[in-house]
């Protein structure tokens, strides 16, 4: 890893003669030009199926891409008759996987249910780096997606006791952010330009993201703790991974 990669990515120690402090409210406001139309951005069409499937607002995407007959909790969220009680069991289901617990409220939202919990469900950071993006996806079972700038793609799903331990404090940090901030009602952004960060927040009422300058947002009071804690937590998956081949 190159010295410049590890100041954009880790944030640790960022050195700067001049920096602006900015609230992470005012990242929100974001015109026209901006905003561009493409979600993929990655070259190969694989990675940005995988990087497309982490934020979990495209049932159609994932009944696609899983093989029939669907058995559960599929059969439950590909039907359209499925009821909100349906969605629910699937919810309250502690074996559930995270990321169809989201595609469960986002249908009861699409529905006209207003989800009785208000519950984090995933951390998504993207980094934009000069020759591509970083993605690290967390979600509260513990599980967890990286997608490196290259698109090579780490898959994490046997947890242990110190990536729990990094999970839980990254969406202890989350949560402080989700709470003082709305949901976002507008379609999904692109993935940040090169020289922002986004961290967006899945939760049972809807998408929620911050994103800004790298060295804005690293240094930002409200965003920084989570997204030093992802750092340590998307550092220690890589080493974990590196140490079993």
């Amino acid at each position: 890893m190159t010295k410049s990669k590890k100041i954009i990515l880790f944030g640790l120690i960022i050195s700067l003669t001049t920096i602006l402090i900015m609230g992470l409210f005012s990242f929100f406001k974001k015109t026209p030009e901006q905003i561009t139309s493409s979600t993929d951005p990655y070259k190969d069409s694989s990675t940005n199926l995988i990087y497309n499937l982490l934020f979990c607002d495209n049932l159609d995407l994932y009944k696609n891409n899983t093989k029939p007959p669907y058995t559960y909790p599929f059969d439950i969220l590909f039907s359209e008759t499925s009821a909100i009680s349906d969605l629910q069991k699937i919810i309250d289901d502690s074996s559930t996987d995270a990321r169809l617990k989201v595609l469960s409220y986002n249908r009861q939202i699409a529905s006209g249910h207003k989800p009785i919990k208000k519950e984090l469900l995933a951390v998504i950071v993207e980094v934009g780096l000069d020759t591509g993006l970083d993605a690290l996806a967390s979600f509260n079972d513990g599980t967890a997606r990286y997608i490196n700038q290259t698109g090579k793609i780490l898959v994490w799903e046997t947890t242990d006791e110190k990536s729990n331990e990094l999970t839980q404090d990254l969406f202890l940090k989350s949560q402080n952010i989700v709470n003082q901030i709305g949901a976002w009602d507008k379609p999904r952004r692109p993935a940040p330009t090169k020289g922002n960060v986004r961290i967006t927040f899945l939760v049972s009422d809807g998408l929620y993201f911050g994103e800004g300058p790298i060295d804005v947002l690293f240094n930002d009071p409200m965003a920084s703790p989570a997204l030093t804690s992802a750092t340590y937590l998307m550092k220690y998956l890589t080493e974990k991974s590196l140490e079993t081949k």
